[in-house]
C-alpha cells in the first residue's frame, strides 16, 4: 500500500504544513544550499524561525521564493532577512515596484487590513524560467486567477508541484481580480488546465495536506469554478467570509463591534458591502456575515465577544 503523498516528495523536500492563517512553509535542502519557498504571516514569524532552526541545525537559510504576495506567503519575508543576514529574496515580477516603493495599496494589504512588514527583494521570478532547489531543476510557471503573478513550481523528475493557491486538494483561494471587478475565472480554469497538462503526482498546496489524487483535486477545483462562474454573487459571499474568517484567525478574540468596526473601515470589505448589500451601513452587513459565521461553527458569539473556533 503506497503510504502518504508527503513520503514520496523529492530528496531534500521538507514540508511545514501551517494551516489557514500561515501558508505552508516549503523548506528545499540541497547542495546549492537551503532555501524556503513561502514564509507564512507576519504574527507566526517566530514559529516560522523556530521550525527552521530546527531543520537547519545551524546550516544557513540562503534563499527565499515568494509564490506570490499575498500576506499570508510573504508575511514573514521581513523577520527571516532579518535573522538570516544574505538571504536573497525572489518573488514573481508583477508587483516588484510595489514592493521596491513599499506601496501597501498596489500591494492588497491596506485593502484587506492585513499585516505583512517591509521586505525586499533580489531578483525575479520569471516564469518560463528555471530554480534550482534541493538539487534538481524546477520549473517555474505563472498562474494567474487568485492571484495575477502568482508562480508554480515544478520538478518534472519527480512531477512534484508546488501549487499554492492555484489548486488545494478541495479547491482554491479566492479569486481576488473579481473582487475589483476584473474577469478573472478565465483564468482560474486556465491555470486548472496548465496544473493538468504538467500531469503533477504530488501536489504541495499553499494550505492543506501534501496530497497524490489529483484528478481528483482538479475536479472538485472544476467544479467550484463552475459553480462561481454561474454565479459570482456567491464567490463574493464566500470571499467576505474568508476575509472576515482570516482576521478573526489573527486575533482569535476581539470584541464583536471593534471587529464589525475594522471590517467597516477596511477598504475591499468596505466595497463588497456596497456591492452586495447597497443601503445597508458596511457594519450592520459585517456583522450578519459574523452571525453566518457562527452559525456554520466558524466563529463564538458570547456577551459580546467574538471568538475563532
Amino acid at each position: 500500500m503506497a503510504g502518504p503523498a508527503s513520503d514520496r516528495l523529492p530528496p531534500g523536500v521538507t514540508v511545514f504544513e501551517r494551516g489557514w492563517l500561515s501558508a505552508n512553509n516549503i523548506l528545499c535542502q540541497g547542495p546549492e544550499g537551503a532555501a524556503l519557498i513561502d514564509s507564512g504571516y507576519a504574527t507566526h514569524s517566530d514559529q516560522t524561525l523556530a521550525l527552521l532552526a530546527h531543520r537547519l541545525a545551524g546550516a544557513p537559510l540562503e534563499r527565499l521564493f515568494n509564490t506570490h504576495l499575498h500576506s499570508d506567503h510573504c508575511g514573514g519575508n521581513a523577520a527571516l532577512q532579518a535573522c538570516h543576514p544574505g538571504l536573497r529574496t525572489a518573488i514573481p515580477p508583477g508587483e516588484a515596484a510595489a514592493v521596491r516603493s513599499w506601496d501597501e495599496a498596489a500591494l492588497s494589504y491596506r485593502a484587506t487590513g492585513q499585516l505583512c512588514p517591509r521586505f525586499h527583494f533580489d531578483a525575479l521570478l520569471r516564469p518560463g524560467g528555471e530554480v534550482v532547489l534541493a538539487g534538481r531543476p524546477w520549473q517555474v510557471h505563472a498562474a494567474p486567477g487568485h492571484d495575477p503573478h502568482s508562480v508554480l513550481f515544478f520538478e518534472p523528475e519527480s512531477r512534484t508541484l508546488v501549487s499554492a493557491d492555484a489548486l488545494w486538494e478541495n479547491g482554491f483561494g479566492v479569486v481576488f481580480p473579481e473582487l475589483d471587478g476584473q474577469q478573472a475565472f478565465a483564468e482560474v480554469g486556465a491555470t486548472l488546465d496548465l496544473i493538468e497538462s504538467l500531469a503533477p503526482a504530488t501536489v504541495i498546496p499553499g494550505h492543506g495536506p501534501v496530497f497524490g489524487e489529483v484528478g481528483r483535486a482538479l475536479e472538485t477545483a472544476r467544479r467550484r469554478l463552475d459553480g462561481f462562474v454561474r454565479d459570482p454573487g456567491r464567490h463574493a459571499l464566500y470571499a467576505a467570509k474568508v476575509l472576515l474568517k482570516f482576521k478573526l484567525l489573527e486575533l482569535q478574540q476581539v470584541p464583536v463591534a471593534r471587529f464589525t468596526g475594522w471590517a467597516a473601515g477596511t477598504p475591499l470589505l468596505q466595497s463588497m458591502a456596497q456591492a452586495q448589500a447597497p443601503g445597508l451601513p458596511p457594519q450592520t452587513w459585517a456583522h450578519e456575515l459574523v452571525e453566518q459565521l457562527c452559525a456554520s461553527g466558524a466563529a463564538r458569539l458570547e456577551g459580546g465577544m467574538l471568538s475563532n473556533a
